[in-house]
């Protein structure tokens, strides 16, 4: 498959991440490109990455294959509206915007044409090339351009493909939404360790450790998560005492409950920011 072309509108956090993933994967700097209406960012994206950069989001989808919609959800529809005129009926529209569907895409960019539309829900561990993301492409979308998809969200980590657009709200929940579940869990055992007498730089550490650990040990063994757990569980040991304590609390359901409540807000969100 030959390099494509690839536009990004906008050049925050994320777009920085996916340029310097893709850089980092051998593609030419000729070959990416970027717009923002701030001159610092765009003075760093040049800087960093050696790419092209404008003002003007029709410029920078003016010889692009592909076109990643990078822009905070509040501003998409204005910024679709203005881009749509600039775009070529066989572009690929990638979008990493949170809560806003391809049925809006398509309708804030112009129903003259159909338009070829992947949209995607990657999460903040991207930023250090540790993420993952989930991603739907509409009926448009080619093989071809399902491999430009598929390697561009591949630079920041995994990336998973949905047959359906609704379970978007599912991989929010999950995956977008997660880093927090587990920033969470570790605020709270390093504030157990803490009350245990344990210095906060320690309690944090061991903390950090442990979570580092625990996650390279699920990744990287062909056993689930269950196994993994009874194996550290020693019976009327004190692992088994902390899980029991857990369960006692209901924290499975409080999980299910959670995850739930976020899915729902991101089904809520869509609908809000799709109007």
């Amino acid at each position: 498959m030959s390099t494509p072309r690839i536009a990004f509108i906008g050049g925050g956090n994320m777009a920085a991440s996916l340029i310097g993933g893709l850089r980092a994967q051998g593609i030419p700097a000729r070959s990416i490109c970027a717009s923002d209406p701030g001159a610092d960012k765009r003075a760093e994206l040049e800087t960093t990455h050696g790419i092209e950069t404008f003002e003007s989001n029709g410029q920078a989808v003016a010889n692009a294959d592909l076109v990643v919609l990078a822009v905070k959800p509040q501003v998409m529809q204005i910024v679709c509206r203005d881009l749509g005129a600039h775009l070529q009926s066989d572009q690929l529209i990638v979008s990493i915007a949170a809560g806003i569907n391809c049925a809006s895409l398509q309708h804030w960019l112009g129903e003259q044409a159909p338009r070829a539309i992947v949209r995607c829900m990657p999460n903040t561990p991207s930023l250090l090339r540790q993420g993952v993301s989930g991603l739907y492409a509409n009926a448009q979308v080619s093989d071809t351009q399902k491999q430009q998809a598929e390697q561009l969200l591949s630079a920041v980590g995994v990336a998973l493909w949905l047959d359906e657009e609704s379970l978007i709200d599912a991989v929010t929940a999950v995956s977008g939404s997660g880093p927090a579940y587990f920033f969470l869990m570790i605020e709270a055992m390093t504030a157990a360790g803490e009350q245990l007498g344990l210095p906060r730089a320690t309690a944090a550490q061991l903390t950090l450790q442990t979570a580092l650990g625990a996650a390279r040990m699920a990744c990287e063994n062909d056993l689930e998560a269950a196994e993994l757990r009874r194996r550290v569980t020693s019976p009327n040991g004190t692992t088994e005492a902390a899980i029991k304590a857990f369960q006692a609390g209901g924290f499975e359901t409080l999980v299910q409950q959670a995850v739930n409540a976020a899915a729902q807000r991101s089904a809520e969100l869509a609908e809000q920011l799709g109007k």
